[in-house]
């Protein structure tokens, strides 16, 4: 079946489902309704031995990134053969396409396949037009097939369905006109998101189809797409009322029983979840000494409980680079992948396919990541697309906001960032008026902190010229703020919340305002790794028994990223967005004369 009849089909079952609600869409569509592949031409001859080399190049974490990601957020470690490392400048559409495009040469059979949160969180070029022209780059790039992440979630899962089926945005309509001057209506994309395990509640069916089964010349291979099952603690709940998030390995087990029983042997599993590497470097051998031993993290427990009848795991979420064997229930090793983020990387690995038994010699699949470097010739399609949407952009995104001396860093590994600070005094300043919710100290989710910003010219602008599109490109998710009650004692429990719980393998540390601070001792474990009687408040301890207005973010409010404490506020005043009280931030304190300076750090102590 071809990709066009892929995307009539889909258009049919669109259309009588009337794309009213997903449940509507999902009883209109019988599960697996992408049985075949398209094999979009990389066929290169007919071969019909014994076993067959089938190329899987796969990426995750996408997150709209078109253009290269600007200072650190767009570079790679490598490290050299005398144990230094060096990073490489990576990322950007025109050279991810030409990349793959280049390795799918000499390969008679190839599938691109990828593993969620290609949009989301996504810099203005994208995130301005509800992530259409990343979706229209992905078809480009031959995309096969994704499964969902958490992040294609963000607006909600009828978005999502218009990203899968078409549809020019409900609100803010077509965004292009044809040359007779019509609406041009956003095609979709062409290649399926698979969302196996998130259901809806009433009928228990998949909101998109749970499997996709890749076909050319008799070779079957068969990819089932899931997230992670924490989905529902790091999204907006509005967007997701009446779906349920199920567990990853009962769903991917089961799926690849369904699989199996239509004769499909060979399985890959695409999944939003993913682990940390020991080393940050891309090219890190993480099966050294033993197979799996360089990594942790969720992905770890999930691949040694994953039926051995898949055959490997495309993963994502943590925005990590590895190519690891982790030991399937039978104590057989299995490649465990993941190309780190923003489109730096994409991940090569070959299955041998046996066509007599009709699955994958274990034995012989192999995997690297490889870096999507920017010496090569830009894709002259991607090029001409990216002008295109910036053309329709360029009155808004390059309006100046503001101005920086020096770069404002995000850096991912730190629990107190530069970037930060900025956004939560921004918040504070915003929200601290008596009218406004009278807020005394504000926090800040780190995950919803997406980029730094760089002092270097990003176009025309100059350099230390903050850009709107430069602004939405740190605050994408244009979240509404709140001022809350909470007591002393709840603020403790937020910050203990940090590091326990959900959140105890792999903290969360909030940003804090300017007059907030702790000591973070990491020396110890859990709840205890929070100092209680250091926390103050402008030189002052915190009383638990008192009550104080915090200013945070909806998501925030609503109890995400595993801050269950945070449901429990009173007094709820909403009040502006993140991104305007960024910008109403700049705007009051810098100037072309006198730009502002990167906050310094110190508000978190932190004891290693």
């Amino acid at each position: 079946m071809s990709a066009t009849s892929h995307q009539k089909r889909r258009r049919v079952l669109a259309a009588a489902a009337g794309l009213t609600t997903v449940g509507a869409l999902v009883a209109a569509m019988p599960a697996g309704a992408h049985d075949r592949g398209n094999g979009h031409g990389h066929d290169h001859g007919y071969g019909y031995g014994r076993t067959v080399d089938v190329q899987l190049l796969s990426f995750n974490d996408l997150h709209g990134n078109l253009q290269p990601p600007a200072g650190s957020a767009g570079r790679v470690t490598h490290t050299n053969e005398d144990g230094t490392t060096r990073t490489i400048d990576a990322g950007g559409a025109e050279y991810l396409a030409t990349h793959l495009r280049e390795a799918r040469k000499g390969n008679r059979y190839s599938i691109t396949a990828a593993a969620g949160d290609m949009v989301g969180a996504s810099p203005m070029l994208s995130g301005l037009f509800h992530d259409e022209p990343t979706i229209e780059a992905l078809n480009k790039l031959k995309l096969d097939v994704t499964s969902v992440g958490n992040h294609e979630f963000d607006e909600g899962a009828k978005e999502l369905a218009r990203l899968q089926y078409g549809g020019c945005h409900p609100v803010e309509g077509c965004y292009e006109k044809k040359a007779n001057g019509k609406p041009k209506k956003f095609r979709g994309a062409d290649f399926p998101y698979l969302a196996a395990n998130v259901t809806n509640e009433k009928s228990g069916r998949p909101v998109l189809d749970p499997y996709f089964v890749w076909e050319k010349n008799g070779v079957r291979i068969g990819f089932i797409g899931v997230t992670l099952e924490g989905t529902p603690d790091i999204v907006s709940a509005e967007g997701i009322k009446g779906l349920k998030f199920g567990d990853e390995i009962e769903t991917i087990n089961k799926y690849t029983k369904v699989l199996e029983r239509k004769g499909v042997k060979s399985i890959v599993a695409l999944l939003h979840e993913g682990g940390a590497p020991a080393s940050a470097s891309y090219n890190y051998n993480c099966d050294s000494p033993g197979p799996g031993d360089g990594i942790s993290g969720p992905i770890v427990d999930i691949a040694k409980k994953v039926s051995p009848q898949v055959d490997a795991l495309v993963t994502g979420h943590t925005h990590q680079a590895y190519a690891c064997s982790i030991p399937d229930p039978s104590g057989k090793p299995r490649t465990v992948t993941s190309a780190a983020s923003f489109g730096k990387l994409y991940t090569d690995t070959t299955l041998t396919y046996d066509r007599r038994t009709r699955d994958i010699v274990r034995t012989s699949v192999a995997s690297a990541n490889h870096v999507v470097t920017r010496d090569v010739p830009k894709a002259a399609d991607m090029t001409r697309l990216i002008d295109r949407w910036n053309t329709l952009a360029a009155p808004i995104a390059n309006k100046p906001v503001g101005y920086i001396s020096a770069d404002i860093e995000n850096p991912a590994d730190a629990p107190e960032r530069p970037a930060g600070n900025l956004i939560a005094d921004a918040q504070l300043e915003g929200m601290a008026p008596a009218d406004k919710g009278g807020a005394q100290l504000a926090l800040m989710n780190p995950g919803g902190i997406r980029a730094g910003l760089v002092h270097k010219a990003s176009g025309s602008e100059g350099d230390g010229v903050v850009t709107y599109g430069e602004a939405f490109t740190v605050q994408p998710f244009t979240n509404m703020m709140t001022a809350v009650d909470l007591t002393g004692a709840q603020l403790i429990t937020v910050l203990q919340q940090q590091v326990s719980g959900p959140n105890q393998a792999a903290p969360k540390i909030l940003q804090v305002s300017k007059g907030f601070t702790y000591t973070l001792d990491m020396t110890k474990t859990g709840a205890d790794r929070i100092v209680t009687g250091s926390v103050k408040l402008n030189g002052e301890a915190i009383d638990p028994a008192k009550t104080y207005r915090v200013a945070m973010n909806e998501f925030l409010a609503g109890g995400g990223d595993g801050f269950a404490v945070l449901k429990e506020h009173k007094n709820k005043l909403v009040g502006a967005s993140d991104l305007d009280l960024l910008n109403a931030y700049f705007a009051a304190h810098s100037s072309q004369a006198a730009p502002l300076a990167p906050p310094a750090t110190g508000r978190i102590t932190v004891v290693k």
